[in-house]
């Protein structure tokens, strides 16, 4: 963590499966209230933290079940305060509350309109509608709130 003068703060987090530790780190995200979420990819779960570093929650783990993950990639929250985790691996985007239940998911593999070769990074604007960097197809897709495509540039 670095103050808005460039200056070093704090750090947290050890190499490790434990609450706290990290293995392959890929995104970060601070929710309005300022508490930190960060995509554990490599044990596969999406850790959260207050302002300080100190561990409150995680969740997720390795499959394709609803909730789980095979190398969680970006993540991203709505004005409603909803995030969005795009797994990687299971090529698809899930929605959780800020609390980790899941909500619903979209996406299989493939190259047409809603699937997606290795989704990474995303970001939801004002309005809801979901971007996501779809990295093996070499695009970008954008879904509206209800998840369905509305862009395929």
């Amino acid at each position: 963590m670095f103050n808005d003068d460039g200056n070093f703060i704090m750090q947290w987090g050890t190499v490790g499966k434990n609450d706290g530790q990290f293995m392959n780190p890929t995104d970060i995200l601070v929710d309005p209230q300022g508490l930190v979420y960060v995509v554990d990819s490599g044990n596969d779960r999406i850790q959260k933290f207050d302002g300080n570093g100190k561990f409150i929650s995680k969740w997720g783990d390795s499959g394709s079940g609803d909730g789980q993950f095979d190398r969680p990639g970006g993540i991203a929250i709505d004005s409603s305060g909803f995030i969005y985790v795009s797994d990687i691996g299971n090529n698809r985007i899930q929605k959780f509350t800020a609390n980790g239940q899941f909500v619903t998911k979209w996406g299989s593999s493939g190259s047409g309109d809603g699937q997606f070769n290795g989704p990474m990074g995303l970001t939801v604007d004002p309005s809801g509608y979901v971007y996501v960097v779809d990295i093996g197809n070499k695009r970008v897709q954008v879904f509206a709130p209800s998840n369905q495509t509305t862009a395929n540039p």
